[in-house]
């Protein structure tokens, strides 16, 4: 990557929908080959896939937390649980935004979006800790975002 990707990629981080032609005016790189190195940058896996950032108060996500997860090891039916199989059957709960394994005194980061501190207690009570292998929750929520 050289200054002429950096740039490309600091507009589409802004804006995924930025035409070549937007981006070609904007940094003075011609059209083709605004065109050419992002299309390089997505072979190389540099740019995995364009996408938008939601106003989730619109749509009813308008609280953000943080949940610190700690996982059980200790085996069920004879079988050793995995970290990465219970951070699986997390994301795929619909309120998750990401849940990254993470190294510390926690297993787990878990993000998610919920319409209120309501939606929030349910999930945390009656979803998250009913997953097999969520041994211990500390939520924090999002108070605004800078």
């Amino acid at each position: 990557m050289d200054f002429k990707d950096e740039q490309i990629i600091k507009i589409l981080e802004t804006d995924s929908r930025a035409t070549t032609h937007e981006i070609s005016k904007k940094t003075n790189i011609p059209q083709t080959t605004v065109h050419n190195r992002i299309k390089k940058l997505k072979e190389k896996g540099i740019i995995k896939r364009f996408t938008i950032k939601l106003n989730k108060k619109i749509i009813g996500r308008g609280l953000t937390a943080y949940i610190l997860c700690t996982v059980s090891y200790r085996p069920i039916e004879g079988k050793k649980l995995k970290q990465y199989d219970v951070a699986k059957n997390i994301k795929s709960l619909p309120e998750v935004e990401e849940v990254s394994i993470v190294t510390g005194e926690i297993d787990l980061i878990v993000k998610v979006a919920v319409a209120d501190v309501d939606a929030l207690n349910e999930f945390v009570v009656i979803k998250l800790r009913d997953i097999e292998g969520v041994e211990k929750t500390v939520t924090s929520v999002v108070l605004s975002e800078v």
